[in-house]
C-alpha cells in the first residue's frame, strides 16, 4: 500500500512510535526502533549499549568528517567511538531503506535519508499534561519523575540531533508534516499520516 520510507521524529511521551507503530502495521510494512540498535551492534561486534546511550555521548561536531570520509568503514579510522556508532547506525538506516517502504523512529533517520525522494518525514508533539499521563501509563513512572524523563529526553535528543545534522530538532522546514497527537489522538494520526502518503504517491 505504501510506496515510501517514513521516519518519525517525536517529542518523548507525545505517541509518536505508538503512531508509526500502528501505521507500519495497518500500511503492511517493516517497523524499525530498538531493532536497528540490534542490527548495528550485530554488524559491528560494537554492544548494544553503545547504540541504546547513543544520544547521551555528543561531544563535538562530525560534520567535518562526514563531508571528507562519508559512512565508510575507512572514513572512520581514527574517530571517536560515539562518531562510529552514528556512522554505523546510520549505514544500517540506509541499508533498511534500500530494502523497500518501512517506518523507521528517531535516530536522525530523516536527516540520514535527506537526499531520498520517496521518504516521508513526520515530526509528533503534545501536551506536556499529556506526555506525562503517557510516560506514567506505558513506563510506570511516577508523575515527578516522569516530568524529570520528559525535560532531559527531549533535551538529550535536541542535542543529539543538533549535533549530528547541524539542524534544529522539530524544526517545521525539515519535516513534510507535524502533528499534535493529543489534537485527533493516536487512531486518527495513523489515518492522517497515511491518507497523506496515498496522496503523496499518486501525486508523484
Amino acid at each position: 500500500m505504501s510506496g515510501s520510507i517514513i521516519t518519525i521524529s517525536r517529542q518523548y511521551g507525545s505517541g509518536g512510535r505508538f503512531v508509526g507503530k500502528k501505521l507500519a502495521e495497518k500500511l503492511g510494512i517493516p517497523f524499525y526502533d530498538n531493532e536497528l540498535i540490534s542490527m548495528a551492534a550485530k554488524e559491528s561486534g560494537f554492544a548494544e549499549s553503545l547504540f541504546e546511550n547513543a544520544e547521551k555521548n555528543t561531544t563535538y561536531s562530525l560534520l567535518y568528517s562526514l563531508s571528507m570520509f562519508g559512512t565508510s568503514s575507512g572514513g572512520m579510522y581514527g574517530l571517536p567511538l560515539s562518531d562510529k556508532v552514528f556512522l554505523i547506525q546510520s549505514d544500517i538506516i540506509k541499508k533498511v531503506a534500500d530494502q523497500g517502504p518501512c517506518v523507521i523512529v528517531g535516530r536522525c533517520a530523516d536527516y540520514v535519508l535527506r537526499e531520498r525522494n520517496d521518504v516521508v518525514h513526520f515530526f509528533f508533539y503534545s501536551d506536556i499534561e499529556n506526555r506525562v499521563e503517557r510516560a506514567m501509563k506505558y513506563y510506570g513512572l511516577e508523575e515527578k519523575k516522569a516530568k524529570e524523563a520528559i525535560e532531559k529526553t527531549d533535551k538529550k535528543r535536541a542535542a543529539y540531533y543538533n549535533y549530528y545534522t547541524g539542524e534544529r530538532w522539530g524544526e517545521i522546514k525539515n519535516y513534510h508534516l507535524s502533528l499534535n497527537t493529543d489534537s485527533i489522538g493516536i487512531d486518527a494520526c495513523v489515518d492522517v499520516l497515511s491518507n497523506y502518503i496515498e496522496a503523496k504517491n499518486t501525486k508523484n
